[in-house]
């Protein structure tokens, strides 16, 4: 701000080429602190910068390359959409859709409904309680080496899981757990689950933490226990977030890698049986014979399929809006 002489303030305002405040001031017509405007961009730039960079560019160069043949070694030529017409030829894609679309089939039920039962016996605010939440959800933050790791070695055929199923003489050979199709896929799906667990058991308790204790003492008052709480107090408190976590779990079960990656040392199961889209993307996009334009179609195919999940779940959200 610039202190005016009473000659100036006469000029200007004659002149009405500057806005005076009651003290004799005037205010710049950028603003008075030019630098106090900048800052805010500058800190907007950054992610705008990483957002574009990491993202949105690597996101057209996909489709670009979704429309060539090219390889890692050469660049390739416009093909149209022969990429997509060969993805529906090819029984490694067929395969990899099928185990990806069944695992969020089979997932996602038990991570809509067992974290919110975990969340249910865990949300009084006590020491075991609290206890109990850091034990859930340590999983969570464990590294995926550390994960693989431990659940290898338990569902080995000489470890920890067949051993105690000799012991107790429930079996005469070893369960194939990491080498049997279905039985390979199943597990990866428990380590899913069991990491996943505490995660979403976090957001429900969120949730829990808002619904009105005033609706649970009237429970209490008409003769309701903790059952018939939980259901009708619970429960449908916690309807947004169940279509939250459905849409959350969803993705990231489609998008499964690190488990099947794990059990299966890369290799996506015998013969590839137990490959999901995510695995064949990294095969067909890796390596000296990578096919980069294949591998991009893939990705686009993947990333419509998310596209649909996510407008189901905005679907589920209108209609449950209209209800209410």
């Amino acid at each position: 701000m610039v202190q005016l002489s009473h000659r100036q303030r006469k000029g200007a305002g004659s002149a009405g080429a500057r806005r005076l405040n009651p003290d004799g001031t005037y205010v710049h017509p950028l603003g008075a602190n030019r630098s106090g405007r900048v800052a805010p961009w500058l800190f907007v730039t950054i992610p705008i910068l990483w957002i574009l960079v990491f993202s949105l560019l690597p996101f057209l160069n996909t489709i670009r390359l979704s429309f060539t043949d090219s390889t890692l070694l050469r660049p390739g030529k416009f093909i149209g959409f022969q990429n997509f017409t060969d993805m529906f030829h090819d029984p490694h894609f067929r395969t990899a859709m099928t185990n990806s679309s069944l695992y969020v089939v089979c997932v996602v039920p038990f991570m809509i409904i067992l974290p919110l039962i975990l969340a249910a016996l865990v949300a009084e605010r006590t020491r075991i309680m609290g206890f109990f939440r850091t034990s859930f959800y340590v999983p969570v933050i464990m590294s995926s080496v550390v994960v693989g790791l431990i659940w290898t070695n338990l569902l080995d055929s000489k470890g920890l899981v067949n051993g105690l199923f000799r012991a107790l003489h429930w079996i005469s050979k070893p369960i194939p757990f990491l080498t049997d199709r279905w039985l390979l896929l199943f597990s990866a799906m428990t380590i899913t689950i069991w990491t996943g667990l505490g995660y979403y058991m976090i957001i429900y308790l969120t949730t829990i933490a808002n619904i009105d204790p005033v609706l649970y003492e009237a429970a209490q008052i008409d003769g309701a226990g903790a059952i018939r709480q939980f259901i009708h107090v619970t429960l449908p408190g916690c309807t947004w977030t169940m279509i939250l976590i459905s849409l959350l779990s969803s993705m990231s079960a489609f998008r499964v890698f690190g488990e099947i990656y794990m059990l299966t040392n890369g290799s996506g199961g015998i013969g590839g049986a137990d490959i999901t889209m995510t695995m064949l993307i990294k095969n067909e996009g890796t390596g000296i014979n990578a096919r980069t334009g294949y591998a991009g179609a893939l990705g686009l195919v993947m990333f419509f399929v998310l596209g649909a999940l996510i407008l189901f779940e905005w679907f589920l959200e209108s209609r449950s809006s209209d209800d209410e």
